[in-house]
């Protein structure tokens, strides 16, 4: 969603995906869908495809073997797997570190030797 405002309508689905629902900002006019501004955003494979693709980045399958067992050419696995990589690392908020530290009083010196 490109202002953020709360105010939208749903506005059918999309022709290219029916599973996808298209809304309208009330705010600014403009059109979304849900995976708007997301890893997801502009591309014209379906979600389910997406979900099978980190499903097999996890079983540690090669580009070429995801895109057979996806129906997919070899480059179009790379760019998903690449974009799902992408999407992964950008997500990861830094660590917060808060609240208070405690230590006991063992003492680990490592490489010397006594």
């Amino acid at each position: 969603m490109h202002c953020h405002a709360a105010a939208v309508t749903k506005q059918g689905r999309d022709t290219t995906q029916p599973e996808r629902r298209k809304y309208l900002c009330k705010d600014c006019g403009r059109w979304f869908d849900a995976p708007s501004e997301t890893i997801f955003a502009r591309h014209h494979q379906p979600l389910r495809t997406w979900v099978l693709c980190l499903y097999f980045m996890g079983l540690n399958l090669s580009n070429r073997q995801i895109g057979h067992e996806l129906d997919l050419n070899k480059d179009d696995a790379q760019r998903m797997t690449g974009q799902l990589r992408e999407g992964i690392e950008a997500k990861q908020p830094p660590p917060l570190l808060t609240g208070e530290v405690e230590a006991d009083e063992v003492s680990v010196v490592a490489g010397h030797k006594r």
